[in-house]
């Protein structure tokens, strides 16, 4: 019985499976996407994604050690030079594995897997969702409200005061009489000469 086993020995020897591994992970690190069974992907996981975790130091002891699991110069000067400086801020999960069918000779269960930092379609896609997202505040909602509720009022306010100063400059224009009848009301209106002896004599009492 295997319990408790994780290791899957994908039906090879180990010295089999260790260099199909270290080629695999080559291949996953210079070209940054392969196509393999999923369950291969699996195992790949576990094995390349300690190595680039060890990466992030860049000594020479780190190049000997990554250096020792994939016996190529190519694979690891690319891990350390450009992978390394990508998956810095990252803690962890460096892969991706996307299913993509069965294969059709022996309908084993297919996949793509790729480094999860250097899938630019999918990273311009995260960054425009994210900048067209707006969080939505309960406070700002009734700030808007209340704006919203009191601009209506001063336009009704203002709407009923100007019928008002129209009818009174209306009646204000009524009340002023018209120049021609001013005229023909001067014109029968006689003017009294005074006499001045009277007044005097008025004074005098």
């Amino acid at each position: 019985m295997r319990h408790n086993k994780k290791v899957n020995h994908l039906g090879r020897k180990s010295a089999h499976r260790k260099a199909m591994l270290a080629n695999m992970a080559s291949s996953l690190l210079i070209h940054k996407r392969i196509s393999t069974t999923l369950a291969k992907a699996k195992a790949l996981r576990m094995y390349v994604e300690p190595l680039i975790t060890k990466a992030k130091d860049d000594t020479t002891h780190s190049r000997r050690v990554v250096f020792s699991y994939l016996q190529d110069k190519d694979a690891v000067s690319e891990l350390f030079r450009e992978i390394s400086a990508k998956i810095a801020d990252r803690p962890g999960g460096y892969t991706r594995i996307l299913k993509t069918g069965n294969r059709l000779g022996d309908n084993a269960e297919m996949c793509i897997m790729e480094l999860v930092d250097f899938n630019e379609a999918m990273l311009a896609a995260k960054d425009d969702a994210a900048k067209s997202k707006k969080r939505r505040s309960r406070r700002g909602t009734g700030k808007k409200d209340e704006t919203v509720a009191a601009a209506p009022a001063k336009t009704k306010t203002a709407e009923k005061a100007k019928p008002a100063a129209v009818k009174e400059e209306v009646k204000v224009v009524e009340d002023v009489e018209p120049v021609e009848e001013v005229e023909a009301v001067a014109e029968t209106t006689t003017v009294e000469p005074i006499d001045e002896t009277a007044a005097e004599e008025k004074k005098q009492e």
